[in-house]
């Protein structure tokens, strides 16, 4: 029979590859949106964006959002790009954040992050280098993080989603020009679990009931961020 200290040192070898094996999970290759972002560029050339405008950007709840429809009397910029991670936002940020100079940003991702794998306080990490760059770029942009959406799809992932929200809510408390909406739980049905009603087929995006809610849950904020 192994000696009490030998079943330590046995759980923290355990314990410590298991860990190990966590933060392995690569961040996914960037350039697979070189295409959808030199599709940006290209728009960008042949229009004019409006200066000082609320940038929506991140993952796909921000790229199937129609926010010029939701929002026709603010100027809105919408950058979202389906599938992406914080890294991702991270890798292009020069293309799809500091180019416009905006008022405010409006920012949904690290859905996908965990959902692939990666632990909380990596995707934490990340969100903590794209505020640090905002906040030191221009000392006028406010930015509002829009917690992660329960989905029926990717309830097994919702722990630690959840302890993603709460960790971005606590830091933005600490900056003046970082803000949190909470955005999740006007999506859930009376058992406190994510309303089918609300969703795709795919129980993961949000259908035009679902951009509804979000719509109606956020519009008093934009208007007061962006005074």
């Amino acid at each position: 029979m192994l000696k009490p200290c030998y079943l330590l040192i046995l759980f923290l070898a355990v314990f410590n590859i298991a860990a190990q094996s966590q933060n392995q999970v690569s961040d996914p290759d960037p350039l697979r949106f070189e295409k959808e972002l030199d599709v940006f560029a290209q728009w960008d050339k042949k229009n004019s964006s409006p200066e000082e405008a609320i940038l929506f950007v991140g993952s796909s709840s921000i790229k199937g959002w129609e926010t010029h429809l939701a929002f026709p009397d603010l100027p809105i910029i919408n950058r979202g790009f389906g599938g992406s991670h914080i890294s991702d936002v991270n890798f292009f940020y020069q293309k799809v954040i500091k180019k416009y100079n905006p008022r405010l940003i409006v920012f949904y991702a690290g859905d996908n992050d965990i959902a692939a794998g990666k632990p909380v306080k990596r995707v934490f990490d990340d969100y903590q280098k794209l505020t640090d760059r905002i906040l030191s770029d221009n000392p006028n942009t406010r930015f509002l993080f829009i917690s992660i959406k329960p989905s029926g799809s990717r309830l097994d992932k919702w722990n630690d989603m959840n302890e993603f929200n709460q960790q971005v809510d606590e830091y933005n408390q600490l900056n003046e020009r970082l803000f949190y909406i909470d955005l999740a739980t006007p999506l859930l049905n009376s058992e406190g679990r994510p309303d089918h009603n609300y969703y795709l087929d795919d129980q993961l995006h949000l259908n035009n009931q679902g951009y509804d809610i979000w719509n109606q849950s956020i519009g008093t904020e934009l208007h007061n961020l962006f005074r």
